[in-house]
């Protein structure tokens, strides 16, 4: 009995039987990887849901969103969320009035008027800014922005206004303007950033088009390339947005932790990051109605940022612009 013999074509015909396997195998541990993620997301969504549901088996919703008030760790417990989510919404919509313009006009700047060279310095210089801890903006908010608002007038300004005698009148220590403005400037890289990417990716041929038809650089950018980025810039302004809900130091150490009903920015507030670690940070007993406000505040945190997103990607396929 004789062995047979490959032929000629079987000689020239690579052995992919390992590669297969290899591939096989890097696809299952990717994908391993990528659930990972997956997960861990299902987990705290779970955790959350189990909590809350048990935290409103004793209080009903409709005390959680008309009461007036927020005190859950005294012996009168009242749970208004509407006090914290009302600080919240005041510190972000600062913090946006602040981002929007200065992150907007940087990234124009970068993208339609700085040179090469100038923009390779000023974005990695601008981004730098993302990599600052939030609790050195929270103490540059506490130590200087708000001195800084409550320094005296001059003297002459006084002689003319006598009752200015503080820079903002009214404005106490611990206050939302501060937190909102510092809070702001934390966000401003992620707007300049993302914005600029976005203004980039618009095609040249479009500002060629415009300048062919007569059109100044201004006029170009307004009427051109600003629509044409348009999604991606209300991107960058709604993850910022989401950032700025969920930042925790600054609105924590700047604007205070007194729960108030109310959209004065310049008294103390509490926003709902600023409860969770209030109640983190104590001897809250697992299992209490205290410990359980927790995760019906996070909870809450969950559904506006979750909605924000939605509506995101929503407008991104709407409104998005394809080029060839």
């Amino acid at each position: 009995m004789t062995a047979s013999t490959p032929s000629e074509s079987d000689l020239w015909r690579p052995n992919r039987a390992v590669s297969k396997r290899t591939e096989f195998v890097v696809k299952i541990v990717f994908g391993a990887f990528a659930m990972v993620s997956v997960a861990t997301t299902v987990g705290i969504v779970l955790t959350l849901i189990f909590e809350t549901v048990a935290f409103f088996q004793v209080v009903p919703l409709w005390r959680f969103l008309t009461e007036t008030r927020w005190t859950p760790l005294f012996s009168s417990a009242q749970f208004g969320i509407m006090v914290l989510i009302s600080a919240t919404v005041m510190v972000s919509f600062i913090a946006i009035v602040v981002a929007l313009p200065l992150g907007l006009l940087s990234a124009i700047f970068l993208s339609e008027y700085a040179s090469p060279k100038m923009r390779s310095v000023l974005k990695p210089v601008l981004e730098l800014l993302a990599g600052v801890p939030s609790v050195v903006f929270g103490y540059f908010a506490l130590l200087f922005v708000s001195p800084l608002l409550r320094t005296a007038t001059p003297a002459w300004l006084q002689s003319i206004i006598p009752s200015w005698d503080q820079f903002i009148p009214g404005l106490q220590g611990f206050n939302a303007l501060s937190a909102g403005i510092v809070l702001g400037i934390s966000i401003t890289p992620l707007v300049a950033s993302l914005s600029e990417d976005a203004l980039f990716a618009v095609p040249r041929s479009l500002r060629d088009g415009a300048y062919a038809l007569g059109s100044t650089k201004r006029e170009t950018i307004i009427a051109v390339v600003l629509p044409a980025a348009l999604s991606g810039i209300v991107s960058a302004l709604i993850l910022a947005i989401s950032r700025a809900i969920g930042e925790t130091m600054i609105v924590t150490l700047a604007a205070g932790q007194n729960p108030r009903l109310g959209l004065n920015p310049l008294v103390p507030v509490m926003a709902m990051t600023a409860f969770i670690v209030q109640v983190s940070l104590g001897d809250t007993p697992a299992g209490s109605i205290a410990y359980q406000t927790i995760f019906a505040v996070g909870m809450t945190l969950f559904i506006i940022t979750l909605a924000l997103n939605i509506f995101s990607f929503w407008f991104v396929r709407r409104f998005r612009e394809k080029y060839e």
